[in-house]
């Protein structure tokens, strides 16, 4: 009997999480097991990965569905806690806590905030360094749909009730929170708001620009719908 296989094919994620592919002669049937920060797809020995990734597609929302569920269960931990683990649009930031009365900082890996007014000079600091990387993405997916030319500007917002806007005459706002996200979540609403550059509405035109660019873009909504609520305290 052959022995059961197990790897992971390159590229192949569900929300972030890799891929595992078990093959086994033992098996008749695809299936997909999802636990909380692994995805398993299981297949009988000779099944193409063509057929592999097509069935992977069609489960893709589920499995990200039960990933998200499951991330949502972890409890929160105070991230202003000297040396807490943070994170800015996908980097891996270690806070510091400074004199009381100084600047927010970033040094290395290190980002040195006030002991006396934390959470407030956080936040400036995430405000300041989100936009230039803002506007870098919002101008990459506005050239990809060749809307540049309709894109005014780029800013930063606090509203409690969106991750971004776009006006009509292509002024474009994205939360700073969404700097506390994983890259590709952010990546999504700045392609979200370019593509409202072509399309005011959100009609399945408007739907088919934003998928031209990024096919899985459902399951960075769907991490926002579930785990969007903890970005905005820290």
């Amino acid at each position: 009997m052959a022995a059961a296989g197990l790897g992971n094919l390159e590229g192949w994620s569900v929300g972030g999480v890799p891929v595992r592919v078990q093959r086994s002669a033992r098996r008749r049937t695809l299936g997909l097991q999802v636990r909380p920060g692994e995805v398993i797809l299981h297949a009988p020995t000779q099944v193409p990965d063509k057929t592999l990734l097509e069935f992977l597609n069609a489960k893709r929302d589920w499995a990200a569905g039960h990933l998200a569920t499951y991330a949502a269960r972890i409890p929160a931990v105070s991230a202003l806690s000297d040396g807490a683990s943070l994170s800015f649009l996908g980097e891996p930031l270690i806070l510091r806590l400074n004199s009381p009365g100084t600047q927010a900082e970033r040094v290395g890996r290190a980002l040195w905030i006030p002991s006396d007014t934390p959470e407030t000079a956080l936040t400036e600091w995430y405000k300041a360094a989100a936009l230039p990387r803002y506007r870098e993405l919002v101008e990459i997916y506005a050239d990809g749909l060749a809307a540049r030319s309709r894109l005014k500007s780029v800013q930063v917002s606090d509203t409690r009730t969106r991750w971004g806007s776009c006006t009509a005459d292509g002024q474009i706002r994205l939360h700073w929170a969404l700097a506390r996200a994983p890259l590709d979540v952010a990546c999504y609403v700045a392609l979200h708001e370019a593509a409202h550059l072509l399309e005011l509405n959100h009609s399945p035109r408007y739907w088919a620009h934003v998928a031209r660019l990024m096919p899985q873009h459902k399951l960075h909504r769907e991490w926002l719908r579930v785990q969007g609520h903890g970005l905005m305290k820290f």
